[in-house]
């Protein structure tokens, strides 16, 4: 990566700042951020307005060349200021994760017809993976999957059942990952990309969740018979968990940085809260128990920074890595929670209300310890490497 690239960064980081205290933040009031996460019509409102200033999914400058990871997380930090800010920019989950991986996997046909609209903006997607524990489906271990696609010449026909699904409801583009047979008796799966809204897709219902930001919520859907032609596979047949681990990375570290952006803005709440308050004749800020709470978050916004540079760094090799990757979630989303704990705790009855955003962050980084891999099943991948690693020392 080029120091021009960083550079590059910076700015366009400076600039998404700005765009989202002046632009964005004053939405966060606004009716139409539902708890199932913002209207179509809302973001679309907003997204307007990002895209006259030059600052829609502006990770990817003119629509083409994804900034380094680096880069990318100076961007994403600064729209996750407010939880409206990664919608506003498109940069939010899952689309991001989305459009990075269809640019690595996609073919041109598909990246015309799929990923340029999602670039654009106009078009959400959802990536259906995550299967109900009901059905003993797929959640943190992918192996698990249920969902199955058959072929019929030169079609497949996929059944199963999905659970929370990102943004299932007004997304425009699907991303299927089903169970296909290899022929070598080894669990494989394939992905599928389709249009949406399908008849052969029900959504069951959306789930009532901790979070609020995303549009569309988290669905329970079912798939009855889909047929697709041979076309719609993404990639290779087969291939699906091996372009899982493509997405898997980047996303991870991606949510990590747009929640570090959140949890500054809790910080500068509280912090401004703790200057302003009085209690027992001083500010909050010189009684220690509190002027502690905010040095250790001014610690660990620091550290989570450091974290998540690392990371990008070795993504920006070519490296998958997946090691480092599981390392900054566990240690970012712990710390970010920790963070935002202490924000509320600060602002004491304020910290609980919805008068400041602070206790929608903090809901937003609870769900963050559990998204993209619970905070223990990284710890266990980490440890069967550690055993693999002494076992087998190079």
């Amino acid at each position: 990566m080029s120091n021009n690239d960083l550079e590059q960064g910076r700015d366009i980081a400076a600039r998404v700042e700005a765009f989202v205290r002046e632009t964005v933040i004053p939405y966060e009031k606004d009716p139409r951020a539902e708890s199932h996460g913002p209207t179509d019509e809302l973001v679309a409102e907003m997204r307007n307005k990002a895209r006259a200033a030059g600052l829609l999914t502006p990770h990817i400058p003119g629509g083409t060349g994804h900034v380094s990871h680096r880069a990318t997380s100076l961007i994403l930090q600064a729209a996750g200021l407010s939880p409206l800010g990664p919608v506003a920019l498109n940069v939010m989950a899952p689309d991001e994760g989305n459009i990075y991986m269809l640019g690595q996997v996609a073919n041109d046909a598909q990246k015309e017809h799929f990923l340029k609209p999602m670039i654009a903006g106009t078009a959400r997607s959802a990536f259906f993976m995550t299967e109900p524990a009901e059905d003993g489906g797929a959640g943190a271990d992918p192996s698990m999957i249920q969902t199955t696609a058959t072929q019929d010449g030169n079609h497949w026909i996929i059944n199963g059942r999905k659970a929370f699904i990102t943004g299932a409801v007004g997304a425009s583009v699907g991303i299927i990952m089903a169970k296909t047979d290899a022929g070598d008796g080894k669990v494989a799966a394939t992905m599928f990309l389709i249009d949406l809204p399908h008849p052969a897709i029900t959504v069951e219902r959306v789930l009532e969740t901790i979070d609020s930001s995303m549009p569309g919520g988290h669905s329970i859907l079912k798939i009855d018979n889909l047929r697709v032609s041979a076309d719609a596979i993404l990639g290779e047949p087969h291939q699906g968990f091996k372009y899982a681990q493509v997405r898997l990375s980047p996303a991870r570290l991606t949510h990590c940085m747009r929640w570090l952006g959140a949890c500054r803005r809790a910080h500068e709440i509280a912090c401004a809260y703790a200057v302003k308050r009085h209690a027992f004749g001083k500010p909050l800020i010189d009684h220690e128990g509190v002027g502690f709470m905010l040095a250790d978050n001014l610690i660990e916004l620091k550290q989570a920074e450091l974290m998540i540079d690392w990371c990008a760094s070795i993504l920006d090799t070519g490296a998958l890595g997946t090691t480092e990757s599981s390392m900054a979630k566990v240690a970012v989303s712990e710390a970010l929670f920790r963070i935002a704990d202490r924000c509320v705790q600060v602002l004491g009855g304020t910290g609980v209300s919805g008068d400041t955003p602070v206790e929608q962050i903090f809901r937003e980084v609870r769900a963050f310890r559990i998204y993209d891999g619970p905070t223990e099943v990284h710890k266990w991948s980490l440890a069967k490497k550690i055993k693999r690693e002494v076992l087998n020392p190079a």
